[in-house]
């Protein structure tokens, strides 16, 4: 079943390393371990939140129930203001998803002392702390607005490339591959360097110095979740817009 797996080799998408890091190995694919095991507790968490909060319903809110419910108006939110009341229902889901693992790794990263956890090789961090994660995050976003443009406009979404001009086509297919990488490396840079400087700071001043800064890498960890979902949701409205049509609803 696994004989496929070497050909995913042949591109890697995303081979940053720093520091000495755990793999396991199947078949002949090397696997981040570190991010895997992050990964699956932030995964956990969200299952369990999802189902303690629609386990027993109520018509007042409260609790876990009332915690949800507040994120998902609040990501409905996102993805209206991006996408549109006609357009927005079908992605709350993705981007909805987006935010929450995002965030939820962020704030893991900030708040769970992962370093305590001894590993074989390596330390656990946020899954974000990881270039491949933040890339794979913005590839997941490059597939969804090209779903969502052909889904619109079938093979008349490549008339984009060559509108107005054709002039400006190596500028259009530059702009598609800047978009995952503006995005991966965002996340990545804001999230690695907030705790570079928190664990410079815990070294220097192990005391109350580094407690505001831990309090800031907290609210810049959650922006950038919102930035990721905000830019998302901008992305697929992008491709979900035909060119004109703003004039044709005006007209």
């Amino acid at each position: 079943m696994l004989s496929f797996l070497p050909a995913l080799n042949v591109f890697p998408l995303a081979s940053l390393e720093v520091g000495h890091h755990l793999y396991w190995q199947i078949g002949n694919l090397r696997i981040h371990g570190q991010v895997f095991l992050v990964s699956w507790v932030v995964i956990g968490l969200l299952l369990i939140a999802s189902i303690a909060a629609t386990r027993n319903v109520q018509r007042i809110p409260k609790g876990i129930q009332n915690l949800m419910e507040y994120a998902l108006e609040f990501v409905r939110g996102i993805a209206r203001d991006q996408l549109g009341e006609k357009e927005y229902r079908p992605w709350v889901p993705f981007i909805g998803t987006l935010f929450l693992f995002i965030f939820v790794s962020n704030w893991s990263g900030a708040l769970v002392p992962w370093k305590l956890i001894r590993l074989p090789e390596g330390e656990l961090a946020a899954p974000t702390n990881d270039i491949n994660t933040t890339v794979a995050l913005a590839l997941l976003v490059s597939l969804a607005y090209f779903y969502a443009g052909f889904s619109r406009k079938g093979l008349g979404y490549f008339a984009k490339y060559v509108q107005p001009t054709p002039v400006l086509l190596p500028i259009a297919i530059l702009e598609d591959f800047t978009k995952p990488l503006s995005l991966s490396f965002r996340l990545f840079g804001n999230i690695l360097a907030d705790e570079l400087v928190v664990a410079v700071l815990v070294l220097l001043v192990p005391l109350f110095v580094p407690l505001p800064v831990m309090l800031l890498g907290l609210f810049t960890s959650a922006i950038q979740a919102l930035v990721f979902a905000t830019l998302a949701g901008a992305y697929i409205h992008e491709a979900l817009e035909g060119h004109g049509d703003e004039h044709e609803e005006h007209a």
